[in-house]
């Protein structure tokens, strides 16, 4: 029997929307999982010792990007926040941050939790939440949490659905690495991969009548967006003068990105499907999120 927690309809205000070095949009994986291991850490704080958070899935219900693009505008800009005056009435410098609004529900596996303290396990979680930071964004509001389970021993998609419909009206955030592959194998490298799947084929076709009709497509169908998953050491592990954790070695790295799928849920077909867990491969500096199916 697996056992989930759901925080349905979590409303975050100013959300970091630079998702990598090259992308702005929905925020990485690693903000989602980071912040899952955040909320495991405080419940360990709050008497839940043995608990685990591992896995979640991430359901995005509403989406607002904080950018602008006028009416003949062949580029969108981003919508900053000012900063207070200074003591000369002068506007002081600043970065530029891409930020969103969004509403998502979370459902996160967990493991080693005594049953008689489900009541107080969701109370807490609820508390926790309100003060916490999700992808650097405020949270404004969230509704009840839920336990649900899910036995594979039975049918799975008698037990898949009614989780399935917890997570509607939305979009579920999977990976499709395998697209990324599949480029690979015919050729091209990491980027042109991805870039061969994100971009819009625009072709016309004149008719008997001398009508041209112009249709615009991708390679593959469906919502595809770059993401960011984590990261790729480039130098080799050692320690920094003043780093946070003494004891933790320190290595620079860069971001890792592939393609992901926005579905709804109905289309998804098993519960592993929707899960995003860490993956660590020390042979390759890797340090990933992933979905399970595709470990």
């Amino acid at each position: 029997m697996r056992r989930f927690i759901l925080i349905p309809h979590l409303k975050i205000h100013n959300a970091n929307a630079m998702s990598s070095p090259f992308t702005i949009g929905f925020p990485a994986m690693t903000a989602w999982l980071g912040a899952v291991h955040a909320l495991q850490r405080k419940l360990i704080a709050q008497g839940f010792d043995e608990i685990i958070l591992d896995k979640v899935a991430v359901s995005c219900h509403e989406f607002n990007l904080q950018t602008y693009k006028g009416q003949n505008d062949f580029v969108s800009s981003i919508i900053g926040t000012a900063n207070p005056l200074d003591k000369d009435g002068n506007r002081p410098a600043f970065i530029e941050e891409a930020r969103c609004h969004l509403e998502v529900s979370l459902l996160i596996e967990y493991k080693n939790l005594d049953p008689e303290r489900i009541d107080d396990f969701l109370k807490t979680i609820k508390q926790l939440i309100i003060s916490m930071k999700f992808a650097s964004g405020d949270v404004l509001s969230v509704k009840d949490s839920q336990v649900l389970s899910f036995n594979e021993d039975k049918d799975e998609d008698q037990q898949l659905r009614p989780i399935l419909n917890k997570l509607m009206l939305g979009h579920v955030l999977i990976e499709r690495r395998d697209l990324v592959m599949q480029s690979m194998s015919e050729g091209r490298d990491a980027l042109d991969a991805v870039l061969d799947h994100l971009k819009v084929t625009h072709s016309s076709q004149l008719d008997d009548d001398g009508k041209v009709t112009w249709t615009s497509q991708r390679k593959t169908q469906g919502w595809l967006v770059p993401i960011a998953v984590g990261f790729q050491g480039i130098s080799e592990l050692g320690l920094a003068k003043n780093q946070r954790d003494a004891n933790t070695p320190h290595r620079f790295a860069e971001a890792v990105l592939t393609l992901g799928e926005f579905v709804m849920p109905y289309r998804i077909e098993s519960i592993d499907q929707l899960l995003w867990q860490y993956h660590v491969d020390l042979e390759n500096n890797l340090y990933l999120c992933q979905n399970q199916t595709t470990n």
